[in-house]
């Protein structure tokens, strides 16, 4: 199998924080997330045991690595991009697969510039409230409301799907059509059957793809969204190797009580769980 021949290369999973949130549309904060996420996983009350039977406590496969550092990124308006891109592209010349921890979410587009280096035929799976499909947002390409026109623009993955959307325009629509996007909207929900991939999979979750109920601490807070049970079952459903993730737009100044940050830091868990489950020990 050719994704056999391409996870041969890799050997650990890669915890990378990316403290970024230059290109929030709306309110700044996820830069801090990063940090909140890692506290919680390291000095909380949650064990390091995941659903699917992977054990992260003392596990060679789980590699916490440090931040992103900018310095392109100070220098130049996209710069970020770079140094992003050259920092997930440092873990996987390493063989490290990565689980990376915006920020907003614009940070995934460098970093699926870099995986796109390593797996030419990547199918993405995006929760989200939004597409985040804009050709432009208030004057920016590189919003965090654009990351996955980029991505398409660049050929980046062979199939994109977009799970939880409750929130579209007709400029939306459009680029989800232009694109060929598969998009499963929430007024939609549940799925008559379950997604199913035929290749590595990556997957972007944006923290307010989960109803505010569940997670309040989120910049663009859309109600009618995905439990958290259900954004778990559809981690654990994923039919064809988990390669990489990205969990962003946690908002640490808009959560009550900690309990967004124990609900990013759950799913944290989990995708770690199924990545090195599906594509190291697969």
């Amino acid at each position: 199998m050719q994704s056999e021949s391409l996870l041969s290369e890799f050997h650990s999973l890669a915890l990378l924080g990316i403290p970024f949130d230059d290109n929030s549309s709306f309110e700044r904060g996820p830069a801090k997330a990063p940090a909140v996420i890692k506290n919680v996983l390291a000095h909380g009350s949650l064990n390091k045991g995941t659903e699917l039977g992977v054990n992260l406590a003392d596990n060679p496969q789980w590699q916490v690595v440090e931040d992103v550092s900018f310095l392109a990124g100070k220098s130049t308006p996209y710069g970020f991009n770079h140094d992003i891109e050259q920092a997930a592209l440092a873990q996987l010349a390493a063989g490290n697969l990565c689980l990376s921890l915006g920020g907003d979410h614009s940070v995934s587009y460098p970093l699926l510039k870099a995986y796109a280096q390593y797996f030419p035929e990547l199918t993405i799976l995006h929760i989200d409230a939004h597409s985040d499909l804009y050709d432009s947002f208030k004057g920016n390409p590189y919003s965090n409301a654009c990351p996955f026109a980029r991505v398409m623009e660049d050929g980046l993955c062979q199939r994109l799907v977009q799970v939880g959307i409750r929130t579209l325009n007709a400029h939306q629509i459009a680029q989800a059509e232009k694109f060929s996007v598969e998009m499963y909207e929430m007024r939609h929900w549940p799925l008559a059957k379950p997604l199913s991939f035929e290749t590595p999979v990556y997957l972007s979750l944006d923290i307010d793809g989960i109803d505010p109920a569940f997670a309040p601490g989120v910049s663009h807070r859309e109600p009618g969204g995905l439990t958290t049970r259900e954004v778990i079952n559809l981690i654990h459903q994923i039919d064809a190797p988990l390669v990489g993730a990205d969990v962003v737009e946690f908002n640490p100044n808009r959560d009550i009580d900690g309990i967004t940050a124990q609900v990013a830091a759950k799913l944290t868990k989990e995708l770690a769980g199924k990545i090195i489950q599906s594509s190291l020990n697969g």
